[in-house]
């Protein structure tokens, strides 16, 4: 077994076609994806237990108003098996998700580099799907805390493993199209959940009781399915021997492109640079300026156009709030708007990353975040003047450079730092995103509270959040100016690269005849590339059929 999961092992002879890579690596981000999703459970788990009359029972929060009471809710609701949990107690569930990926990536992608891709990303679908199979027996039992250790640790180190497992190894396969590459595999992490909270709502309806909302049957399902894609996903994983390259391709000459190394910096020595964290303040701005405005985007948009979402203008949002069929038809198109953003989110990675192999990855940041500082700016003018199509593509355009950041930040670390180390110097990087998973969202909810409370008009509430964003915006547009070719001394000698490469167990590319096969598209895996591409693709249309027609609320 160890043998089948060694780096030498899974490393491609001639006949293997790199087209099948990008497909596995998918397999695996539209599964973990779903941790974007986990939200459709919250109002079923909220209800799950009802009183002799069928009702639900009173929260274990019940009553609380400031935060601190939240939190001591919170902690009552952890172990207690005779009242409901809040949305607030199950946040924090998501919110380990996240905290856990930055801090798995972090704490084990040097073992994953030696590793290799196929042993990581089966340990990732060994914790993810494990961590959904102990999730259903903490809702079966009624206990929190084992949703917290199921899904939000346990599963938020499988999240961590899956999301670097491929990169390295894509940027490897496609030295060329180092955008594209990830591009497409982290789109699927931006789109597991289109597909996973259709389905999760589906297989929630179909085992739903009078007395049971179904949530804890969903999740075991869930684990089966994605722990077959992860596993096929996994075992498809193959890396390129050491001096592979793609026929009729030349690496750019250091003396045309100095941005783009020809050498490599070890994992040691990545962060000693101020490049590493320079690009650390430009990931966690730009995610910090999307990600706390994205996770608001549906009340967002019914508290600032209130009832000329609906065709009645003469209405506020606290009108609206007050019928209850108003406020359900405004839910309709504010989960439409989520909707549409978040296929821009998606297909934004793919397009960005794609079109920084082409504008470079320094100047497709300079967009990233001029565009949307200024998007910000025209979203509050668009919002104090009721232009609603405009506000919506505003958000559009910041949601796909969301997405967009993400997917083009593993190609800019090979730029800089080489391709040696990349996947676990982009693991160490993740730190940021953790960052901004808490600043974003404190920013955005703690200026909103603050405002509400004040007697601010809802429709007035997010100006001054939006220019703050845009601040952010700034900060990550100076820091992405100071990034310069990493300094000679930090990259690694030729004898050190050459212990390193011993070390982690690579095959080298014999001849020039070798590494010429790699790059043809053998007749025999054509239908295979096929297969694995169609596995993929058809649960991707599904979710995005899905999307669109929550999104079509919006122009009917």
């Amino acid at each position: 077994m160890s043998d089948f999961l060694s780096k030498e092992h899974i490393t491609a002879d001639g006949s293997f076609n790199r087209w099948l890579v990008p497909p596995a690596a998918l397999a695996v981000h539209l599964s973990i994806g779903m941790a974007y999703g986990f939200s459709v459970f919250w109002k079923p788990l909220g209800n799950a237990l009802l009183d002799a009359e069928g009702k639900p029972l009173a929260a274990c929060a019940a009553g609380a108003t400031t935060f601190a009471e939240k939190l001591s809710g919170t902690g009552k609701a952890l172990f207690a098996t005779d009242c409901n949990w809040t949305h607030f107690d199950l946040g924090w569930m998501y919110t380990l998700l996240f905290v856990l990926l930055g801090c798995s990536a972090a704490l084990w992608c040097g073992w994953l580099e030696r590793a290799g891709p196929r042993k990581a990303g089966l340990v990732s679908s060994l914790c993810w799907c494990g961590g959904l199979l102990l999730s259903a027996y903490g809702v079966y039992s009624h206990q929190l805390w084992l949703m917290w250790l199921g899904s939000g640790v346990i599963g938020g180190i499988g999240l961590g493993l899956g999301y670097i497992s491929p990169v390295s190894t894509l940027i490897k396969w496609f030295p060329d199209r180092r955008g594209m590459a990830t591009g497409m595999a982290i789109m699927g992490f931006g789109g597991g959940a289109m597909i996973g909270s259709p389905l999760a709502t589906k297989l929630m309806g179909y085992f739903a009781t009078p007395t049971n909302p179904g949530v804890w049957q969903t999740f075991v399902v869930l684990a089966v399915i994605y722990a077959i894609f992860m596993v096929c996903g996994s075992l498809g994983y193959r890396v390129p021997a050491t001096g592979w390259k793609p026929a009729n391709w030349t690496p750019p000459a250091p003396s045309t492109n100095t941005m783009i190394a020809t050498r490599h910096v070890h994992l040691n020595k990545a962060h000693k640079t101020p490049q590493f964290w320079l690009l650390w303040i430009v990931l966690c701005m730009n995610v910090s300026a999307g990600i706390g405005i994205i996770g608001a985007a549906a009340p967002m948009l019914q508290e600032t156009f209130g009832g000329a979402l609906i065709g009645q203008h003469e209405f506020g949002f606290a009108d609206i709030k007050k019928d209850d069929a108003l406020t359900a038809a405004a839910a309709a198109v504010g989960a439409g708007f989520v909707g549409i953003i978040s296929l821009f989110n998606i297909f934004g990675r793919f397009a960005w990353a794609t079109s920084s192999d082409a504008l470079g990855r320094k100047r497709t940041y300079y967009i990233f975040f001029i565009l949307g500082a200024l998007m910000y700016c025209a979203a509050t003018y668009m919002a104090g003047h009721k232009s609603l199509a405009l506000f919506v593509a505003a958000f559009c355009i910041i949601a796909s450079m969301y997405g967009g950041g993400f997917a083009t930040i593993p190609a800019y670390l090979a730029d800089m730092f080489g391709t040696q180390f990349v996947g676990a110097i982009h693991g160490r990087l993740l730190t940021a995103w953790s960052t901004a998973g808490i600043v974003g969202p404190v920013i955005v909810n703690s200026m909103h509270d603050i405002r509400l409370e004040a007697g601010v008009p809802f429709e007035q509430i997010y100006a001054p959040i939006f220019m703050v964003l845009a601040g952010l915006l700034v900060i990550g547009f100076l820091a992405n100016f100071l990034v310069k070719p990493v300094a000679d001394q930090y990259f690694m000698t030729d004898g050190e690269l050459a212990e390193e490469r011993k070390i982690s167990h690579e095959k080298f590319a014999q001849t020039q005849a070798n590494m010429r096969a790699y790059t043809a598209s053998a007749p025999q895996s054509s239908l295979v590339v096929k297969l694995a591409w169609l596995a993929v693709l058809v649960p991707i249309t599904y979710g995005v059929w899905m999307t669109v027609q929550k999104a079509w609320v919006l122009f009917s």
